[in-house]
């Protein structure tokens, strides 16, 4: 991190010279090169030094722009805002019998079912299938946490685990999501900014934005918008700029509904964010110079368009900008680079740009 702030001097020549040129006035003598006296002030200088880089470290860590790790979440145990730890992803899984009962059918809490035997998913409550019905919905999460269970799509998991009298089939209606790993140290000191605002009961935007944020670790971006008087829409972005599932956005509606946090005149409404296709189309050339790099170049600029989608997609409300594009191609290395799309496009603050089509194409070399 770029300028950093010192608490104290840790310049090894500065403290040198402080040392000997206050010795040399005590003494009332010249400490010239190689003067043992002088090596020994010398070595002497190099403790002090690091000392005091000790000493600018440990004041840093109190503050929350250059905390780190452990220190940094000490600040946000003091904000009242804990680290998110790994989370399981959630989703919603559909149990049905074989036949309609004349009392109702419980599915046990803790009932599991997969897709491929190797990822599990539990139900978190109990579920009763009603009489004279054939099925019933109940939510789940992954008995794993992380990302690993993501992204199971309705259907997939379909596999019981734990059997129950009557069972003839389970099914998820909704794509696993909400799996996390460890959350971001970046994502997090920006929670702890954030959370001053989460005091007000007025409803400001940083408040909706910052609970929003606590419903889930996946979630990366929030956008609360007014499109009348009284309502509140949260449009939610999750890690990848994926869409939120309908769990996640019951989730975010359950913890901004709080009677807490909610306004009582706001009508708060989630939303999953909405979204603007572009297509890629790049042509580059390398410097013929570079001949012996050419592969090494062209893997990188692959990784560096792949970057470029991934940046676009992290945020709501980011315009679709190609010279980012074209920076990060010629950072790697690339000579000249001609972007026919996409094209520079607004987007709405509500809004995330996904690119679709890609079409990166190599030219060959070129001189001066």
């Amino acid at each position: 991190m770029t300028d950093l702030i010192k608490f104290v001097d840790d310049d090894v020549q500065k403290i040198e010279s402080n040392i000997v040129t206050t010795y040399e006035a005590l003494a009332g003598y010249t400490l010239y090169p190689g003067d043992p006296r002088r090596l020994f002030l010398q070595a002497l200088a190099q403790i002090i030094a690091h000392q005091r880089s000790l000493i600018n470290y440990t004041g840093r860590q109190n503050l929350l722009r250059y905390a780190e790790e452990d220190y940094l979440k000490v600040i946000g145990e003091d904000q009242g805002v804990p680290q998110f730890g790994p989370s399981p992803a959630k989703t919603t899984l559909r149990f049905t019998i074989s036949r309609v009962q004349q009392s109702v059918v419980t599915v046990p809490k803790g009932t599991r079912a997969t897709a491929d035997g190797k990822i599990f998913f539990a139900t978190t409550e109990t579920g009763e299938i009603p009489i004279g019905e054939l099925s019933v919905d109940v939510p789940a999460e992954c008995t794993v946490s992380g990302e690993i269970g993501n992204g199971f799509l309705p259907g997939q998991i379909n596999r019981i685990v734990d059997p129950f009298p009557l069972f003839q089939s389970v099914m998820n209606v909704t794509e696993s999501q909400g799996g996390a790993d460890l959350e971001d140290t970046e994502i997090y000191r920006e929670r702890i900014r954030q959370s001053n605002e989460g005091y007000s009961t007025a409803g400001p935007y940083e408040a909706y934005k910052y609970w929003a944020k606590m419903a889930s670790p996946a979630i990366i971006d929030v956008e609360p918008m007014s499109p009348v008087p009284g309502v509140v829409q949260l449009w939610i972005l999750m890690k990848n700029g994926e869409s939120p599932t309908q769990d996640i956005l019951d989730a975010v509606l359950e913890v901004c509904s709080d009677r807490t946090k909610r306004p009582l005149t706001d009508n708060v409404i989630v939303s999953a964010r909405e979204e603007v296709n572009y297509d890629i189309e790049v042509l580059y050339w390398i410097d013929e110079n570079d001949a012996a790099r050419a592969l090494e170049i062209q893997n990188a600029v692959h990784q560096a368009v792949a970057d470029y989608e991934l940046w676009q997609k992290s945020k709501l409300g980011r315009d679709i900008d190609p010279s980012e594009l074209n920076y990060r191609i010629k950072q790697v290395g690339a000579k000249r680079v001609q972007i026919n799309l996409p094209a520079y496009t607004k987007i709405e603050s509500h809004q995330v740009a996904i690119a679709i089509n890609k079409n990166v194409s190599y030219q060959g070399l070129e001189g001066e």
